[in-house]
């Protein structure tokens, strides 16, 4: 998305964490948590619903709900969140392993009062005076769970670049930019509410396999399984002294438009070397750059990896397979991800 034309100053800053949205309702002395897609998961986050009875009655929180230890500095990855996720009773083991927290960065309804009509910085300074309090009121059900997004320093739009590379280093995925006068509105909220999210990760990967897509692309061969090289090809230092081979790393199915989709189509049907069932290998000739927003380690996938959201970026024409990138490459990512 395009930056906001307005100065700086009229904006808020924060990071965009890597959770789940969701709201947290203290009313009538009950306590609700509802998902982004209005699915109430109170018994998936008992936690949280026990931290709620921290906040007055009458109150709505907007926020992220992610995995972070009470003293952790960080939120841990996503991967972690993803083990809560679609568990309506979690464990006591799987509670202390991946404890979630909300963060909360709106402040919906305050004292039975409907506080969305009023402008932004309004419902961040209740926000933060909320929220402040809690500790000394009661410092047993909210510590370390009820977290309040933390505001940048954003007073000029040249800080904005150099903001938006450390997100990488807070654990965030980059930036949310909020009109301080703005009202809370449904939805999304374009005008109002702006993403600025990092560079995502990327790697160099061989095209393995391919599958005809669906709907109007049903014809095509549409989505592909890409590869790395599981060593340097031709490396001297092999310990087995096997030849490198290519271990399937991630699957895409976006990121081409119509006349590379054809293109590869076509050179998908002239250069398959084997099928099964509706799937086609292919001569490990064809590299494209992949990009992804994390990575983890996963004993489900060959590689040992998986990613998040992969995409193609582009179609590497000009580099040859044997340039391509190494699982070394993709550990190096995962190692150096905060």
């Amino acid at each position: 998305e395009e930056p906001p034309s307005s100065p700086a100053s009229a904006w808020l800053a924060e990071w965009k964490f890597d959770g789940i949205r969701g709201q947290l309702i203290s009313r009538a002395g009950e306590a609700f948590l509802w998902s982004r897609g209005e699915e109430l998961i109170n018994d998936s986050f008992p936690e949280l619903i026990h931290a709620s009875t921290a906040l007055p009655d009458g109150t709505v929180l907007d926020g992220e709900i992610l995995v972070w230890p009470p003293e952790a500095d960080l939120p841990a990855p996503f991967a972690l969140l993803q083990r809560r996720l679609g568990r309506k009773t979690p464990g006591k083991k799987l509670l202390a392993e991946c404890p979630a927290a909300f963060v909360a960065y709106d402040l919906l309804e305050w004292g039975c009062d409907d506080w969305r009509p009023r402008p932004l910085s309004q419902r961040r300074a209740a926000l933060e005076q909320l929220l402040h309090t809690l500790p000394e009121a009661t410092p047993t059900p909210a510590a370390g769970l009820l977290r309040l997004s933390p505001r940048l320093p954003l007073e000029d739009w040249q800080q904005l670049e150099p903001l938006r590379q450390q997100a990488a280093s807070a654990a965030a995925e980059g930036l949310m930019l909020k009109q301080l006068e703005s009202p809370y509105l449904a939805g999304r909220r374009r005008g109002h509410w702006w993403k600025h999210k990092r560079d995502p990760y990327s790697l160099d990967a061989v095209l393995l396999y391919a599958q005809a897509g669906s709907g109007r692309r049903a014809n095509l061969f549409t989505d592909y399984t890409f590869g790395l090289w599981d060593q340097p090809p031709g490396a001297p230092n092999a310990t087995d002294g096997e030849p490198a081979q290519l271990v399937s790393f991630a699957k895409a199915y976006s990121g081409l438009d119509d006349g590379e989709i054809t293109a590869l189509d076509r050179w998908i049907r002239s250069h398959t070397t084997e099928r099964f069932g509706p799937v086609r290998a292919v001569q490990p000739l064809q590299v494209f750059e992949l990009a992804f927003e994390g990575l983890q380690r996963s004993s489900r996938h060959k590689s040992g990896i998986a990613v998040r959201f992969p995409r193609i970026a582009r179609w590497r024409r000009d580099k040859p397979a044997h340039e391509a990138d190494t699982l070394a490459s993709a550990l190096a990512l995962l190692e150096s991800a905060p």
